[in-house]
């Protein structure tokens, strides 16, 4: 919003639906946030109870203006409350403004991004047993040796809210190495027990494997690359399967009992198969937009050439791609990996529906394995800036545009 206003005349804003569409679906943080809510009260009051100096500090900050009176509490009430409001907010605007006005559209889209939000947060507050298990993992489990930090209770990169499908014991049948293995949504990771647990029928009731800490004993395998095989004994009668992953790896694993491996089988064959229709749906949306945009008063043709002293993320370095979207119209560049200088010279088209009041963004993202893309920057061009260029000249309009929202880039 703010970059909005900055580049508008006088401060005017015509639109904020593209926006509302752009970035809500960056606000999935909250969800974590909110579904760690109850036990963050529950620790605000231990510590009221109990710490006197605690309690000094947050009747001093009451005190201060900027907090308007209002106890530590209640702010952690407010992300909730905003979020449950933004369907109705959006609603309403979207009532007032006439089917005719360019972002009359947008803004229905923003609808379903702003009430689909709202009940990934209230799904997050009602699996609380599932937050409890993903925090548990966070704490017990040494993931060494990885480009990107994993925060097991948080969102995936692409499936919404993590979840834990399943865990237990499974043997590598070749070495007989014991494993304590952790099936999510999105992938499943192999751990080694600093301990031997032995033949334990649930991590979650078993207080030796609750007490013991574990490493990460393989990089994650993303179950979209992977499949199940049962061994080719008599009647399946057996307690082993192979795991294939990658076009060329596979593991032969034994789990403690039959029963147990048909679950195992069962849920990553459901877990890979979610990830992979949602995939497909994310793909095939994009293709009915595109679909969907045919009619117009033109075409835009844009080729982003490159990025230029773009924000580091932690390790120093990024893996950055381009977001350029008109509406709800998006293309994206591919990934270069590990700079902060990446060329991608890639040409996208866009259909013009209203020349005088379309806006292209463009937005830059880190992308992230275990996580929503880290945000890198944007601004953003009238398309009438554009075409007062194209009548002056002949030769493609060329920019270098600064972006906004970061310290670099």
């Amino acid at each position: 919003m703010r970059v909005r206003r900055r580049m508008s005349a006088n401060n005017i804003i015509q639109k904020i639906g593209d926006l509302l569409c752009e970035n809500l679906p960056h606000f999935t943080p909250y969800i974590r946030f909110c579904s760690c809510q109850l036990n963050a009260a529950a620790l605000i009051q231990n510590k009221s109870d109990n710490c006197p100096k605690f309690k000094e500090v947050t009747k001093q900050c009451t005190m201060d203006p900027r907090t308007k009176g209002m106890p530590l509490s209640s702010f952690l009430l407010k992300p909730m409350q905003r979020i449950t409001k933004y369907p109705l907010l959006i609603q309403k605007v979207h009532e007032y403004t006439s089917e005719e006005h360019p972002d009359h559209s947008y803004l229905k889209e923003a609808l379903n991004l702003a009430q689909e939000l709202c009940n990934q947060v209230n799904e997050g507050v009602r699996e609380r047993e599932n937050s409890d298990r993903l925090e548990w993992i966070q704490n017990h489990v040494l993931c060494e040796g990885l480009a990107e930090q994993i925060t097991f209770n948080s969102l995936t990169n692409s499936l919404g809210q993590r979840k834990l499908l399943h865990a237990g014991i499974l043997y590598k049948v070749k070495s007989n190495k014991e494993l304590l293995a952790f099936l999510f949504n999105d992938f499943l990771l192999l751990t080694q027990p600093l301990k031997e647990l032995g033949r334990i029928t649930n991590v979650f009731t078993s207080e030796k494997a609750m007490n013991c800490h574990y490493k990460m004993y393989k990089q994650p395998i993303f179950l979209n690359k992977v499949a199940v095989k049962s061994t080719d004994s008599e009647n399946n009668q057996d307690d082993t399967f192979f795991l294939c992953y990658s076009n060329t790896e596979r593991i032969h694993f034994r789990s403690t009992s039959i029963t147990e491996r048909q679950l195992w089988v069962k849920k990553i064959e459901l877990a890979a198969k979610n990830y992979c229709e949602i995939e497909k749906k994310n793909l095939n949306r994009q293709k009915t937009i595109r679909a969907q945009a045919i009619q117009g008063v033109g075409r835009l043709l844009i080729v982003v050439v490159e990025g230029i002293n773009l924000k580091a993320c932690s390790n120093g370095q990024s893996n950055p791609y381009c977001e350029v979207s008109m509406g709800s119209q998006e293309h994206k560049t591919k990934v270069i990996p590990n700079t902060l200088n990446p060329r991608w010279n890639e040409s996208m088209q866009f259909v013009v529906k209203n020349l005088h009041e379309d806006v292209l963004c463009i937005s830059v993202f880190d992308r992230d394995l275990f996580s929503p893309n880290e945000f890198l920057g944007r601004t953003e061009i009238k398309l009438s800036d554009i075409y007062k260029e194209t009548r002056e000249t002949h030769e493609p309009v060329v920019r270098s545009l600064t972006l906004y929202e970061v310290e670099t880039g």
